[in-house]
């Protein structure tokens, strides 16, 4: 495998065909790009004169080094151009039947030390291997879309693969300005693996009517940093090629959450494929095109709403981190804000944390001087609850313990005045049980903000079965004055965030419990490959990992389902007391502070 891989055909000229094809050739390699249709093969070259003509415009490369591009790149509707291409990288259909078949061709055409690659992210490569007369030249070689923008690829071997043929593509994914990152032959690989199985939760949380396609989707962007969110993502990827995908896992994985959501069957079986045929979960203006437009299922502004109650005073029970975060929000917001902790002295402690979190945000800009010093006047320290007697919403957010908040709630129910909005701020436990403490749970709520408060757009809206719609319209109208983005959502476990975020990073766990694929490696998929702010290992140390055993297993306890079971190495890591940053080893170890 010491031959320069100069020459390479790429079979497919769709949107990853053409995609891929663009990457080799500005990278100064000579393209063979294949199609039967000869149309696609037209598109493809518009395609590359258009981006390469964007990229002149910005000023990244020169009219002369657009023109080599474009003369690198030859397109044919003949297989038989492959025969002189020392690497073919095929991206036809997800279909066996297609690619087995090209791969027999493909064996009569190319020389015998040619490379073959597959861009298929379903389907196995050994299978594919096991067609060509040549099986230890056979690899997986998976782009993610778009791939000129897209840093990573998976390189996939088989049992089959010879080491020089992963060396060399390895070698060349590099060149091409990639990060590669090697991983086994099963349905998904790495980044799909976990990508898709969050998808077909999300798709599977509108089909049960829990939230809003809107909603959904702007919990996961808000939430969890995502660029896009998952009902979205499932239109630009295409919900027929979601289907498949999942499809391959599930009958590899037998697990439940990678079964297919029967929305996605329905949605593909009626044409419904996304983007590309301008209607999937949402609808578009054109076929392609990335604009949505208004159908029956966008939210309309209900004119015969609840009015809500009226709010001027708020109490923040609590003295930690996101006590201090919400009573710095309202503050900052106009409202009165009374915040109460179990003494005096923490209650101090607390506001002189937002004192300083205020002055941050002098010395930063984002705050005028004269703003700093109302807000801090605006809050009361105060070591007892009592003071909460004339605030019209009290919000919890003390230790996430039912029996704690329960307590809590019962005095409040004592304590603040009828008509007075309770909300408590858990991320996991059921809100009515906070409800049924008190003698009023028709005015009980969920407002579970996100840390840090101040910084985080999201507040997911958790109404119960009891609570009033008066109650759920004024959280909403108050969300609206401390600039958050209210997300409706049902009373169980999880609510939209954390049901779709856990079981990812529990699914991230069991790879490395398995020996599929490293820490390292899977952090970089999903930075590289998924858009995520933070690979999953990152993110599990960050929240803690005793938080999130506590909170996998409140998801398999609600939901009944043998794939939320907690992965055994998270157990096993919690009981050895590795939580994470907090105790300087989790995942990954940290210095001590």
């Amino acid at each position: 495998m010491d031959t320069p891989l100069s020459t390479i055909a790429v079979v497919g000229l769709g949107t990853m065909g053409t995609g891929i094809a663009e990457v080799l050739a500005r990278a100064g390699r000579e393209v063979i790009g294949i199609d039967i249709s000869e149309a696609a093969a037209r598109q493809a070259v518009a395609a590359l004169e258009a981006s390469t003509a964007r990229a002149v415009q910005k000023g990244r490369i020169t009219e002369g080094e657009r023109h080599d591009v474009l003369a690198r790149f030859r397109t044919f509707s003949d297989l038989q151009a492959a025969a002189d291409a020392q690497l073919v990288i095929e991206v036809v259909p997800e279909s066996y039947d297609i690619k087995q078949q090209l791969f027999r061709e493909l064996d009569a055409i190319t020389s015998p030390t040619a490379i073959l690659a597959t861009g298929t992210n379903a389907l196995s490569v050994t299978r594919l291997a096991a067609e060509s007369q040549h099986p230890e030249r056979v690899i997986g070689l998976h782009f993610f879309n778009p791939a000129p923008a897209m840093k990573l690829v998976e390189v996939v071997s088989s049992v089959l693969t010879a080491p020089p043929t992963v060396e060399a593509v390895t070698h060349l994914a590099r060149e091409l300005g990639k990060e590669p990152v090697a991983v086994g032959d099963r349905p998904g690989f790495v980044a799909d693996g976990l990508l898709f199985g969050y998808l077909n939760q999300a798709a599977a949380m509108y089909e049960a009517n829990y939230a809003t396609r809107e909603d959904i989707d702007a919990a996961m962007k808000l939430g969890c940093g995502l660029p896009m969110g998952p009902l979205a993502l499932l239109d630009l990827i295409g919900v027929d090629t979601a289907r498949t995908v999942l499809e391959a896992m599930y009958s590899a994985s037998q697990d439940r959450l990678h079964a297919p959501s029967p929305i996605l069957k329905q949605l593909s079986e009626a044409g419904l494929t996304g983007r590309k045929s301008g209607r999937g979960f949402y609808t578009y203006d054109a076929q392609g095109s990335q604009t949505v437009v208004p159908d029956a299922k966008t939210p309309q502004e209900s004119t015969g709403a609840a009015a809500g109650r009226t709010v001027r005073s708020v109490g923040v029970a609590g003295s930690g981190t996101m006590a201090s975060g919400i009573a710095e929000v309202f503050a900052k917001a106009g409202y009165d804000v009374v915040l109460a902790a179990r003494s005096q002295e923490k209650a101090d402690t607390a506001k002189n944390r937002i004192a300083k979190s205020l002055e941050r945000s002098v010395t930063k800009g984002r705050l005028t001087a004269e703003a700093r010093d109302e807000s801090l006047a605006r809050i009361t320290a105060a070591g007892s609850l009592d003071s909460f007697d004339d605030v019209d919403l009290a919000v919890e957010a003390v230790a996430e313990d039912l029996a704690v908040k329960q307590q809590l709630f019962a005095t409040l129910d004592k304590v603040c005045k009828p008509g007075a909005v309770l909300a408590t701020t858990t991320s996991s436990l059921p809100v009515v049980a906070c409800a049924r403490a008190t003698s009023r749970p028709q005015d009980v709520i969920g407002m579970h903000f996100f840390n840090p408060a101040p910084a985080m757009k999201l507040v997911e809206v958790v109404r119960t079965v009891l609570t009033a719609d008066d109650v759920h319209a004024t959280v909403r109208e108050v969300c609206g004055k401390i600039r958050k983005h209210p997300v409706d959502c049902g009373d169980r476990a999880g609510f939209i965030v954390n049901a779709l975020l856990f079981p990812y990073l529990n699914n991230a766990i069991k790879m490395v419990g398995e020996h599929y694929a490293s820490l390292d490696d899977i952090d970089a998929a999903m930075k590289l490959g998924g858009g995520y702010p933070m690979g999953p290992f990152e993110l599990l140390d960050v929240v803690g990992l005793d938080v999130s055993l506590a909170i996998e297993k409140v998801l398999h306890s609600e939901f009944r389902d043998p794939g939320l079971a907690p992965a055994p190495l998270l157990e096993h890591l919690v009981a050895a007391g590795c939580l994470g940053r907090k105790t300087g080893r989790g995942f990954r170890e940290y210095a001590r502070r």
